[in-house]
């Protein structure tokens, strides 16, 4: 599947810019080859007969420049330029430097001319008013092919994004590899797993509960529940690792993979730290608000994309073995219902911020500063003193480990080129913005607004794609709005489906991915529709 979704992204991308390109060359949106008439100021005198370069300002009535370009400027344009005279090969260059006053269609030219504020044009002189302005005529340099320049940028930027994520994780990866690998020799994560075997059998009834994948999968679930991002990718790869050990097919995702793979994409996390320090900067009068709402989303894709794991996995034994497995597992559904209806009855009624209410905002980031800070120094001192305890080779077995964090983190640059270009072209084609507004008229109807729909579809394809977006629709309704606190909710309780799979999959070359990728798209679904339901009950009316 994962093929499919990769190809159609790269098609989608690639055919929308093209399509893109070929209507606004026959609309020629930029008017190549038209003369726009300006009135030229000077800073000095002016003569057109002496070969000189001149700081000018070019004027265009609002009026005039919307008629030409068939746009909407508030506002008359005040352009400051340097002019270029040259007399002898009577061509006169005009050099436009966009700024934050510029329209916004001379920065859309800019950008396609291949400089990112630069436009360049010729210019024509008219009918002298006076010393210092003279009517003039504008033809900018031709443009053509925009969709599909910035589609080929935005491939090679990705793929050099992909290296740098890639060798950004080899000291981490290092790192925590290497605490893992005391921890293993000295017994601590079988303890562990020990511990909360009475859940993980349930989950991952095919992992023997002392073996290794399994402490890597309850540490880095645990990591992703305290926000420790850094932490729980090496544990996450080191669990695909061990995993892969008991897979009797190696270039193909087991059931426990597949399982592991939908807890990560549902982003189980109880303290959202990244998405309260954006709302934080952004100026929100409670940042730690959508704790609660976060929760609820997360847990309910957490519910959603075990169970559809848990379901596909059956579809080749029989509907026998699928209702027999749904009748086994009932407690595991009436357990997630009561939890998500306690927290939905808690909201709706008032309790929940009557019972957090004594939490001050001070208080609440002070705890999540000493959680941030503590957390992983904690887990490294204790790892390696258990390990001290037990008298195994620490510092050996630590760069053994180390060793192998380096070669994941080598080896799964290929895959992650792969797919963070996909996701670029999508984007920059245009692809992403043809979905939107395929699918409106769809997430109306479980009440979501247009605002929000950026971010609900950029979370699963880039981390700091969908960062942006949120801080962006922040920045236009506010923080603290309906859609502030929707967007945030999205943030905290979702993971990057794409990239997570991308990674993990790649970091033990797995080709057939099964039915992970559905699984991870199912955990997206639900808690995108447990977010709009919760942050609706709670904040519809603000």
């Amino acid at each position: 599947m994962l093929n499919y979704v990769w190809l159609g992204l790269l098609l989608l991308g690639i055919g929308v810019a093209l399509g893109t390109d070929i209507l606004e060359q026959s609309q020629n949106k930029y008017m190549n080859g038209k003369e726009l008439r300006v009135t030229a100021v000077f800073n000095e005198k002016f003569d057109s007969k002496v070969a000189k370069t001149y700081n000018a300002t070019l004027k265009v009535e609002r009026k005039s420049f919307n008629d030409f370009y068939n746009t909407a400027e508030f506002n008359g344009v005040e352009q400051k330029v340097s002019i270029t005279i040259d007399p002898i090969k009577k061509k006169n260059l005009v050099y436009l430097n966009t700024d934050e006053k510029s329209p916004a269609i001379w920065k859309e030219m800019a950008k396609i001319a291949g400089k990112e504020d630069d436009l360049v044009g010729t210019i024509k002189f008219g009918k002298m008013q006076d010393s210092i302005t003279v009517y003039s005529k504008v033809v900018f340099e031709e443009l053509s092919f925009a969709k599909m320049k910035e589609v080929t940028s935005s491939a090679l930027n990705y793929a050099a994004t992909a290296v740098n994520i890639a060798l950004g994780l080899i000291g981490i990866m290092a790192l925590w590899l290497g605490v893992m690998k005391v921890a293993e020799e000295a017994g601590l994560i079988k303890i562990i797993a020990r511990v909360v075997r009475p859940v993980t059998k349930r989950l991952f009834p095919d992992v023997p509960t002392e073996h290794p994948a399994m402490g890597a999968m309850i540490m880095n679930i645990s990591a992703n529940m305290l926000g420790l991002g850094n932490a729980a990718t090496p544990f996450g790869l080191k669990a695909m690792e061990e995993l892969n050990k008991l897979n009797p097919q190696k270039d193909t995702a087991s059931n426990a993979m597949c399982t592991f793979l939908a807890i990560n994409t549902a982003g189980l996390t109880f303290i959202p730290a990244q998405a309260i320090a954006v709302r934080a900067a952004a100026g929100s009068s409670d940042p730690a608000i959508i704790i609660g709402t976060t929760i609820f989303g997360a847990f309910t894709a957490f519910v959603f994309g075990v169970t559809s794991a848990k379901i596909m996995e059956k579809f080749s034994g029989g509907k026998g073995e699928l209702a027999l497995w749904f009748k086994s597992n009932l407690k595991f559904f009436g357990i997630a219902i009561l939890v998500l209806a306690v927290i939905a009855g808690l909201g709706a009624s008032g309790i929940l911020s009557k019972m957090t209410s004594f939490i001050s905002l001070d208080t609440f980031k002070s705890f999540v500063t000493i959680v941030s800070t503590l957390a992983i120094p904690f887990i490294i001192f204790s790892f390696i003193t258990y390990g001290a305890f037990k008298k195994v080779k620490i510092y050996e077995l630590f760069v053994e480990g180390a060793k192998e964090g380096f070669n994941v983190a080598i080896r799964i640059i290929p895959y992650l080129v792969a797919m963070l270009v996909a996701i670029g072209i999508f984007r920059a084609g245009g692809a992403m913005d043809f979905l939107i507004m395929v699918l409106q008229p769809l997430t109306s109807l479980i009440g979501m607004p247009a605002e929000a729909l950026p971010m609900a579809l950029m979370r699963p394809l880039s981390g700091s794609g969908s960062l942006g977006v949120m801080a962006e629709i922040m920045k236009v309704h506010g923080p603290d709005s309906f859609i502030g606190i929707l967007v945030s909710t999205l943030f905290g309780s979702s993971e990057t489906t794409f990239y997570v799979i991308a990674v993990y999959f790649g970091s033990i070359n797995i080709r057939k991915t099964r039915h992970a990728l559905a699984a991870g798209l199912f955990a997206d679904i639900g808690g995108l529709i447990a977010a709009v339901f919760i942050v609706r009950l709670l904040f519809g009316s603000i």
